[in-house]
């Protein structure tokens, strides 16, 4: 059913890590830009994609699942179309017209840009189309974008990954690390900040590795110390690093530049040298600590993030005990953490030593039951701080209820505060003085010291006149950032 006699009307549904997700708006734009607008939340859309993720399990059963329920409205209207992209698609290829013939498009991590002429021949020809590629042909940045948020966006340096962790099959499918000029990732930043954003993220498969394709080790920190000229770019974020690649130059350079946030993101994955070796994460325990140590002597205040694997094939109690030390040592502000599961095409699915899952759900618990504590303890020590939050849509789930809204701190902590009298929109800032802390978010519950009305804010009422989009759901993978996490869920591509 769409929208009206001459468009069509699409949804994108997201599984995965930040990349899917930037991919995803990228969709949207392409769609856009040919003529279809964003379905509302009544009726069968016209066109569903599928932006997949290959990093679980059951991240088959998830997409085929989802398939089956659109069956009957393809059978209600037989112009409706269905197409599947991202890891999975990359992966499985013909497979999934296979299993699920009424799929109109399967298209890979490569040629997104595509999607539309894909469409126009599949309903010409009334046949699946199916392409893969096998590596990149245009890089997703000039492709048109439908962002999701009016005050932060997502900027993408590069696209793949050199990296060979045995539990992780992205690599195969995105291919390897490919760095975009950094002119130009400046310059989409300038055309952001023009727009209204005044929140960036860049992003990477493994982000601070940016420059190897260039031949500039020191190319990261140059870039953010570049990003950090920009006027009116008022917070830079960055994920995800890999420890291996962490350098000094990259510390110094988040140390010294300001509109670069004191907030790191970095997976340790594990905290047993046996296990990392196994994985083939070029680092160790005692390196990651260090890392840790520097970025706090340069950044007291800085909050660290990470991911962590638990029950990974041959992994000991005593294995499992480095882990738990790691992070009693590192104190992070908080941990994604998962099970280990079985992730067809990665050499860790082949390996002996496979854990029985009532000892890899006690270690998780365990785990779980520290990194909570840590958590809360970080977090009760930003009781009576003074800090300016960006206020954020959608981040409160409590708000309307609580007479509250929600932000975020420099450092990414989620803050909830009293509704001020005057009015605040996403993208204002807010400055507040936090009075109680839970261990996955902060309150502040006297009046706001001070409101500050942003060109972000501008921009987020000015969206307001064009059709309501709500955020595509992120199903699988890393968590996105700006989402809070009630608890630590699985971790996306393994950077």
């Amino acid at each position: 059913m769409g929208t009206s006699q001459d468009s069509k009307s699409y949804k994108v549904v997201t599984y995965g890590c930040q990349m899917n997700v930037h991919d995803s708006e990228r969709l949207s734009g392409l769609l856009e830009d040919a003529g279809y607008v964003k379905a509302d939340q009544e009726g069968d859309p016209d066109l569903v994609v599928f932006n997949t993720c290959a990093v679980r399990e059951n991240a088959d059963n998830k997409l085929y699942g989802n398939l089956g329920q659109l069956a009957p409205a393809k059978t209600r209207n037989k112009d409706m179309q269905i197409a599947v992209g991202g890891c999975l698609a990359q992966k499985d290829r013909d497979t999934i017209v296979k299993r699920a013939p009424w799929v109109d498009v399967v298209f890979g991590t490569h040629n997104i840009g595509h999607l539309p002429a894909l469409l126009e021949r599949a309903r010409i020809e009334q046949q699946a189309q199916v392409e893969i590629l096998e590596s990149l042909e245009t890089f997703p940045s000039t492709l048109p974008t439908r962002r999701e948020s009016a005050y932060a966006a997502w900027v993408a340096i590069s696209v793949g990954c050199n990296n060979t962790c045995t539990f992780c099959i992205v690599p195969a499918l995105r291919g390897k690390e490919e760095d975009r000029r950094p002119g130009d990732v400046l310059a989409e930043i300038e055309a952001l900040v023009g727009e209204g954003v005044i929140e960036v993220t860049l992003l990477g498969q493994n982000v601070n590795a940016y420059g190897s394709d260039l031949g500039d080790r020191e190319a990261f920190s140059k870039l953010l110390r570049a990003a950090g000229q920009i006027e009116g770019l008022e917070r830079i974020r960055f994920t995800s690093p890999h420890p291996r690649d962490f350098t000094d130059d990259v510390i110094a350079a988040m140390a010294e530049t300001p509109n670069v946030m004191h907030q790191l993101h970095m997976p340790m994955q594990s905290g047993s040298d046996t296990v990392l070796r196994a994985m083939k994460r070029s680092y160790r325990q005692d390196r990651f600590l260090g890392i840790i140590r520097k970025v706090r002597e340069a950044m007291p205040d800085a909050a660290i993030s990470t991911d962590i694997i638990v029950g990974f094939p041959g992994e000991t109690e005593e294995d499992f005990e480095q882990t738990m030390h790691a992070v009693r040592e590192a104190r992070f502000t908080n941990a994604f953490t998962f099970q280990y599961s079985k992730r067809p095409g990665t050499p860790a699915a082949e390996m002996d030593g496979q854990i029985p899952k009532a000892v890899v759900q006690d270690r998780y618990n365990r785990l779980i039951a520290l990194q909570e504590e840590i958590s809360w303890e970080e977090n009760k020590k930003q009781v009576g701080r003074v800090l300016e939050i960006l206020v954020a849509e959608g981040e409160g789930k409590k708000d309307d209820r609580t007479d509250r809204l929600s932000g975020r701190a420099p450092d990414n902590r989620l803050v909830h505060f009293t509704r001020p009298t005057e009015p605040v929109r996403p993208g204002d800032t807010v400055t507040v003085e936090i009075t109680y802390a839970a261990p996955h978010h902060l309150l502040a519950e006297g009046p706001t010291l001070a409101v500050r009305r942003t060109r972000a804010g501008d921009a987020w009422e000015k969206r307001q006149g064009l059709p309501a989009a709500k955020p595509a759901g992120v199903m699988l993978g890393l968590p996105t950032i700006g989402v809070p996490a009630a608890l630590p869920v699985a971790t996306g591509c393994g950077d």
